[in-house]
């Protein structure tokens, strides 16, 4: 066995120390693994980024309500009455004030973003003191809360990194409605940091709302305990709602940029087989360079083992490299590269892009695959030319 694994490590070596005879093409299969490496890590990161920002915003604790149907807020209308009634629903938190719910208004207003100078949707949500204090992660970044009963907004993190014209003190116009910045908050990173929030009330004048809402958040008295609520709505027929808890509707929320996750893989994989076709072509040439060398080893007791292991181990490092390579350009290029996209209500979610180590190891295996498949099919040429056509090839 030592013999053998000496062996291996000769031929390995030699094989190694030979690639300065064949740069070109040794690079050409590295920047090949680098390319298609940085493509998947570069959509499974824009994924796992867009997700980890809409689950983050979720909580058990929390429990938001929608006109039964309703698969997004900007498509549930809820009346008063209704919130009226789920306020005296058993399962509900309550502190000092009473019950702790928010009835919530959102809708779409305009934007500039930086990047490209074009429109794009930003949700404005109107919102009570108690709808932020169930953010517990939210806190004001610059400036102060907005006055209840005026025309001031705070602006989350993201619309600010993302869009021109929300800097605090300025003066933004949605239609005919002029609005006062005043603060800039932060809720951890996650969806909301994409949103504009104001007072409920100004929201559901300025655009003709009456006393209507579109969803309704409860903190719950029991995490993920959702029964008494569901009680009180199926005992109740005034109360035609879906309920779930925030973190359900944020995880579903999430799921619509998976498929760049799919769409990824799927580009990753054609561009692999274009590489595994150059690797080939690089393996078969280093084989048949090294003909000669081969089959000296050969002829002094090295078995065809190491020989097909040594040609498999080059492929190894070269596709190595490469995955190397294109895994610390997907990280230095990508990684924390905040960019926006529409959300499931038609306006834009802003996010960052995520490499994590997870996807380091997905790049790893796919370069390693690489490497494994266009060095099989040399490798095992190498192993079975005959001592004397090699010579006479290798001459």
């Amino acid at each position: 066995m030592g013999s053998l694994f000496s062996q291996i490590v000769t031929v390995t070596a030699m094989n190694i120390r030979s690639l300065p005879r064949r740069l070109w093409m040794s690079l050409a299969m590295v920047l090949a693994s680098a390319v298609v490496v940085a493509v998947l890590m570069a959509f499974l990161a824009m994924a796992k980024g867009f997700e980890a920002t809409m689950e983050g915003a979720g909580s058990d604790r929390v429990a938001i309500l929608m006109r039964e149907g309703a698969a997004a807020e900007l498509n549930s209308v809820l009346t008063r009455e209704q919130v009226n009634l789920v306020a005296e629903s058993a399962g509900i938190a309550r502190d000092a004030q009473g019950p702790l719910i928010s009835p919530e208004l959102y809708v779409i207003v305009d934007g500039i973003k930086k990047a490209s100078g074009t429109e794009a949707n930003i949700p404005l949500r109107g919102l009570n003191a108690k709808g932020m204090a169930m953010r517990e992660n939210m806190h004001l970044l610059e400036g102060r809360m907005f006055t209840p009963g005026t025309n001031e907004m705070i602006v989350g993190a993201g619309v600010l990194r993302e869009f021109d014209g929300f800097e605090i003190g300025k003066e933004v116009r949605f239609g005919k409605n002029v609005w006062t910045v005043v603060g800039i908050f932060s809720t951890g990173g996650n969806v909301f940091e994409s949103e504009l929030w104001a007072d409920a009330a100004m929201v559901q004048a300025h655009y003709n709302r009456g006393s209507s809402y579109q969803t309704i958040r409860v903190q719950l008295q029991t995490p993920s305990d959702l029964a008494p609520l569901r009680e009180t709505i199926e005992r109740e027929p005034r109360l035609n709602l879906d309920i779930q808890t925030e973190r359900d509707y944020f995880a579903n929320q999430g799921e619509q940029l998976r498929y760049m996750a799919i769409f990824g893989r799927v580009i990753s994989f054609v561009m692999a087989l274009g590489a595994l076709a150059g690797a080939l072509n690089t393996m078969y040439t280093s084989v048949a360079d090294r003909a000669k060398e081969i089959a000296t080893l050969r002829a002094l007791g090295f078995g065809n083992f190491s020989a097909f292991c040594g040609t498999v181990a080059e492929a190894l490092v070269l596709a190595a490299a490469g995955g190397l390579l294109g895994s610390l350009a997907a990280f230095l290029f990508f990684d924390g590269l905040s960019t926006s996209t529409l959300g499931g209500s038609f306006t834009q979610v802003v996010f960052s892009f995520e490499v994590s180590p997870d996807l380091f190891m997905q790049g790893a295996a796919l370069a390693l695959f690489i490497g494994f498949v266009s060095g099989f099919f040399p490798a095992w040429r190498a192993a079975r030319v005959p001592v004397v056509v090699a010579f006479r090839n290798g001459a």
